[in-house]
C-alpha cells in the first residue's frame, strides 16, 4: 500500500501544478481546458496496441515493442490514479490514504506483488488492453474497482511487479514535470533527443543509475535535454 499511496501523492502533486488545485472537483485545469481521463485512458491503450505488429497487411514480421508496452501502461497508471482521485473528489472524499487502501484491498492487487515477470501473448495483452478500454467507454455503468482489477490484470500480463511498475512511475512522473517545466503545454518542448525519444533516454538514465533519487534524475534529464540546444 505504501508505494501506491506515494504514487498517488506524486501524482496529485504533478496534477496541481499542471492543471491547478481544483482540477478534481471542477474536472478543468485552471486554463479553462475540459480534463477527461477516461479518454487519456483509452487514447494510451491505442498506443500499446501499436507497439504490436497487428496489422495483417503491414510489417507482419515486425516484433513487438514489449519497452514500449511497460511505458505505455505506465502512462496508463498516471491516468487510472487522476481517475481514482477526482472519482473520490466528486463524492467529496479527498483522502489518498483510503483511495490507496481501496487500490490494495482490490482482490488482485497480490497478483501484483508476486514478482513473478514474464511478458504474456501477445494477443492476451491486445485483448486485455481492448477490455481496459471498453471499461472507461462505459458512460453510465463505470465502475472503478472493476478498472482497478482489469488494469492489475495488465500490468502484470505486462512482466510488471509492484516494485518495478513503482521505479518505472517515479521515472516517467519526473519526466512529466520536466516536459510541463520546458515547454510541453505550449508546444516548444522537443520529445525526440538526439535520435531517441525522451521516454527511452529516461529508461536508460534509470537503468545505468538504479539509485537514483527523483532530484537527482531531474538534473540528468536537464543535462541530457540542454545538449540540445
Amino acid at each position: 500500500m505504501e508505494k501506491l499511496l506515494l504514487m498517488l501523492e506524486l501524482q496529485k502533486q504533478l496534477n496541481d501544478a499542471t492543471n491547478g488545485e481544483e482540477w478534481a472537483v471542477k474536472k478543468v485545469t485552471k486554463n479553462g481546458k475540459a480534463i477527461n481521463w477516461k479518454r487519456c485512458i483509452y487514447m494510451e491503450c491505442a498506443e500499446i496496441i501499436d507497439s504490436f505488429a497487428w496489422k495483417h497487411w503491414k510489417s507482419i514480421d515486425a516484433k513487438v515493442d514489449w519497452d514500449n508496452v511497460q511505458i505505455e501502461i505506465v502512462d496508463i497508471m498516471h491516468f487510472v490514479l487522476s481517475l481514482a482521485i477526482e472519482q473520490y473528489a466528486q463524492k467529496g472524499e479527498n483522502s489518498l490514504e483510503q483511495i490507496a487502501k481501496d487500490m490494495a484491498q482490490n482482490k488482485l492487487f497480490a497478483q501484483v506483488q508476486k514478482n513473478e515477470l514474464s511478458f504474456a501473448p501477445s494477443q492476451e495483452v491486445m485483448q486485455q488492453v481492448e477490455y481496459v478500454m471498453f471499461l472507461v467507454l462505459q458512460r453510465d455503468n463505470f465502475d472503478l474497482t472493476q478498472l482497478f482489477e482489469q488494469f492489475y490484470k495488465l500490468i502484470v500480463m505486462g512482466a510488471l511487479d509492484l516494485d518495478s511498475l513503482y521505479k518505472l512511475y517515479v521515472g516517467k512522473n519526473i519526466l512529466n514535470q520536466f516536459r510541463q517545466d520546458n515547454g510541453y503545454k505550449a508546444g516548444t518542448y522537443i520529445k525526440v533527443w538526439n535520435g531517441k525519444e525522451d521516454n527511452v533516454v529516461m529508461m536508460q538514465l534509470w537503468q545505468n543509475n538504479p539509485n537514483y533519487t527523483p532530484d537527482e534524475l531531474y538534473a540528468d534529464l536537464e543535462k541530457e535535454y540542454n545538449k540540445l540546444k
